[in-house]
């Protein structure tokens, strides 16, 4: 099997998808020409052809209002946003339009299309190419919600939400792009959505994150692991379905856990896995469940994102304290 980054499998999972099934179609700004401000989409548009690989105006409420109808009409539309801040400009036509149109239509019509999100600090950006508002999708019923943080899963993961009869949300982490690198199968194998990645098991704590902080929590994991704590790490992979059955799962078996989330900290995904977990595992926990995340701050330049960006240190150190409490 070829070893590719995350990159690369994405663009993969596009190609084998165009190939595929005819109804596949990319929408974006620079998608086709330029190939993606990532290159996600590098070589697809002189492949396809500019009606399946469609360069798009500096409109993102048009590029997933034009997705919407195309998806209603029997299209399966990827669309791109070329950062998270970018999206939202199209917020209205997802929360309004794309996630209610099943419910709307008395399930006689459904948007099966993607949005693809690049999303993140680490990479010396400006505020807006920056954050990590995962929480405010996932949020909105009617929208399924996905992050990968490997190659396999990348490919996996978005040729499942290609494939899916609803519309998907499928956030990439910008910092782990050509960051990551592993054997990916030739044909993308679709990864359930919905369904948690025990990477690591362990009986002493539970570490769980999700898209570019799994690097950190693994670098964390291997750290801990080499004090004498075993770790059981969680990658989380999709906001919405959520694994609580999982989470809960390994929580209750170690007792202890830690979520770690890049996004600022007030009102963010983090908090909705511990109060769950507070539901479901309350009598199993030996200690306050703890969260490591991003501060109640816009992202800052360049200088500044390593005091932003949750660091192995900060995972290490608050992971103790729970094991001391």
């Amino acid at each position: 099997m070829p070893v590719l980054s995350i990159a690369q499998s994405l663009n993969r999972a596009l190609d084998h998808a165009l190939a595929t099934d005819p109804d596949v179609m990319i929408m974006g700004e620079d998608v086709g020409r330029t190939g993606g401000v990532f290159r996600i989409t590098d070589g697809l548009q002189t492949k396809y052809g500019s009606d399946r690989v469609v360069d798009t105006p500096l409109a993102e409420s048009g590029i997933v209002g034009v997705g919407l109808g195309l998806a209603i009409a029997g299209m399966r539309p990827v669309l791109e946003m070329q950062f998270m801040g970018f999206s939202y400009p199209a917020y209205d036509q997802v929360i309004s339009h794309v996630s209610r149109i099943r419910n709307r239509s008395r399930h006689r019509f459904t948007a099966p299309l993607v949005i693809r999100i690049p999303y993140g600090a680490g990479i010396g950006a400006a505020e807006h190419h920056s954050e990590s508002t995962e929480a405010i999708y996932a949020h909105v019923p009617g929208l399924k919600v996905v992050v990968p943080s490997r190659p396999t899963d990348a490919a996996g993961l978005l040729s499942a939400a290609i494939a899916d009869p609803d519309p998907v949300v499928f956030l990439e982490p910008i910092r782990l792009y050509r960051a990551v690198k592993e054997e990916v199968p030739a044909e993308p194998d679709p990864t359930p959505i919905g369904v948690a990645a025990i990477e690591t098991e362990g009986s002493d704590l539970t570490l769980m994150a999700w898209g570019a902080m799994m690097r950190e929590a693994r670098t964390a994991a291997e750290e801990l692991t080499q004090q004498g704590i075993s770790v059981e790490l969680v990658d989380v992979r999709s906001f919405v379905p959520l694994d609580m059955d999982r989470i809960a799962g390994s929580v209750a078996k170690t007792g202890r856990a830690v979520v770690v989330q890049e996004a600022a900290r007030t009102g963010g995904f983090a908090a909705e896995i511990i109060a769950q977990l507070q539901e479901r595992c309350a009598w199993d926990l030996l200690a306050p469940v703890a969260r490591v995340t991003g501060w109640d701050t816009v992202v800052p330049l360049r200088q500044g994102e390593p005091h932003y960006v949750p660091s192995t240190q900060r995972i290490v150190a608050t992971a103790r304290r729970v094991m001391e409490r």
